[in-house]
């Protein structure tokens, strides 16, 4: 007789009860390390975007990345990620030429392990949403900035300017709504008209650079960390800013001279918390009495996901209880 632990994946059906109630957390990712991490942060959607080609693959654009790309990297999250609703991003070409492309390349992606497909496009784009949701895929719509269309925009510029473009959104929005779509990203859109768009429809709205009125917020993870080469949108704030950034640390390791020693004693003393239960409260005392107000969780890839699994339960049941107050 075995026994293993199970975390239900959310649906849905959870989604939208959570939304009643609160405000939904979304992030991108591309790999089952951090995929692990946002699960265990309670993040309740991660997004496989097609950003993966300017922040992994080191483009200028998300027009390169093909459907085999964000299989790949669907798997990867899929395996680290247990409870997080996941969408997959379907990429330039995958799905403007006829539903029935869509639908292929929408199995692709659903069966390397996503839930959701999103498909950027206006109302254009409302009978292959309804092709697809009709054949048991569900989909979220993405209007506003739809950075697949970067050429024909002249950049990535903010849309819904002015009484036009306002109506054009609308009537997008409802269309692809009306046809089924579940779930819509709002983009680059001016607070008050993307306030107005989201107050207006009944499915789950996500934001990014768009209103707080969305049920959701999205940000692609490396913007949020202040890590990689590119220009960050200006309404991205680096959530490391004032701390240690991701990159920075790594370079002040990459900086020490080669007759300097850097010893591991003192990584583990100053910088990070590892060991027994506690050893880690009484670490994370030490920082909380300089004034330190977050943490961020990392498991290596080479812990694999059931070690990672039995350190975060140990986190959660041992450590966190501890500092509820």
């Amino acid at each position: 007789m075995s026994s293993h632990s199970f975390t239900p994946r959310l649906t849905l059906h959870d989604l939208r009860k959570l939304a009643a109630t609160r405000k939904l957390a979304m992030l991108t990712c591309y790999d089952a390390g951090f995929a692990a991490t946002l699960d265990a942060a309670g993040v309740d959607l991660i997004l496989i975007g097609d950003s993966l080609g300017m922040v992994v693959q080191g483009h200028d654009s998300t027009l390169p990345v093909k459907v085999e790309h964000v299989a790949y990297h669907t798997a990867c999250v899929a395996r680290g990620a247990a409870r997080p609703w996941i969408v997959a991003d379907m990429p330039f070409g995958s799905f403007q030429a006829s539903p029935e492309q869509a639908f292929g390349n929408a199995v692709t992606l659903m069966q390397a392990g996503s839930q959701m497909v999103k498909i950027e496009g206006g109302a254009e784009m409302a009978p292959t949403v309804e092709f697809l949701v009709r054949r048991g895929i569900p989909v979220c719509a993405h209007v506003g900035l739809t950075p697949q269309h970067v050429n024909v925009f002249g950049g990535y510029r903010v849309q819904g300017r002015g009484a036009d473009a306002v109506d054009r959104l609308h009537a997008a929005a409802q269309s692809l709504q009306d046809a089924g779509a579940a779930m819509m990203v709002i983009e680059a859109v001016p607070e008050p008209v993307a306030r107005a768009l989201a107050q207006s429809l009944q499915l789950i709205t996500i934001g990014i650079g768009a209103s707080v009125a969305c049920t959701a917020q999205v940000l692609v993870l490396h913007d949020m960390l202040g890590a990689g080469t590119g220009k960050r949108p200006r309404f991205v704030k680096s959530f490391m800013a004032g701390g240690s950034k991701t990159g920075g640390y790594l370079g002040d390791i990459s900086d020490k001279s080669g007759d300097e020693q850097f010893a591991y004693d003192n990584l583990m003393d100053g910088t990070i918390l590892h060991g027994s239960p506690d050893t880690v409260l009484r670490k994370i005392e030490e920082f909380k009495a300089v004034g330190t107000t977050s943490l961020m969780l990392h498991y290596p890839p080479y812990y694999g996901t059931e070690k990672a699994r039995r350190s975060l339960r140990l986190f959660a049941e041992k450590v966190m209880p501890q500092f509820r107050d």
